[in-house]
């Protein structure tokens, strides 16, 4: 079993700054994708950031050049930095990791909320 615990969450004002962390521990059989996705009140779950195995990376529109993921592979951990924080990405941000069998594992989610 795997298990993933974010952390990171906070309040922040509108143009302020966040790092959240995803830490995986467990019976892990090779990490294929590390995704975070989020979850605004009433919205789906939205996929904003990833990164491959392979270390490459995609964003999505909303927050490409704000947001960025990187890993340090022997912490087991992926953090997505976020830089000018807006209201809209207030939501519940929750890290999604698949293994090399595809796997699909969940966190438990941290709250970001962006406000004045």
């Amino acid at each position: 079993q795997v298990q993933l615990v974010e952390s990171g969450g906070g309040l922040v004002q509108p143009g302020g700054s966040l790092r959240l962390s995803c830490a995986a521990s467990g019976s892990i059989f090779g990490i294929a994708f590390v995704g975070w996705s989020r979850q605004a009140p009433g919205k789906q779950r939205e996929l904003v950031a990833g990164i491959t195995s392979d270390g490459a990376t995609n964003f999505a529109n909303a927050v490409e050049g704000r947001f960025t993921i990187s890993r340090n592979n022997a912490k087991n951990t992926v953090y997505l930095q976020m830089n000018s924080l807006k209201p809209e990405d207030t939501a519940d941000y929750y890290c999604n990791l698949i293994d090399a069998y595809s796997r699909s594992y969940w966190g438990q989610g941290t709250t970001v909320t962006v406000s004045s």
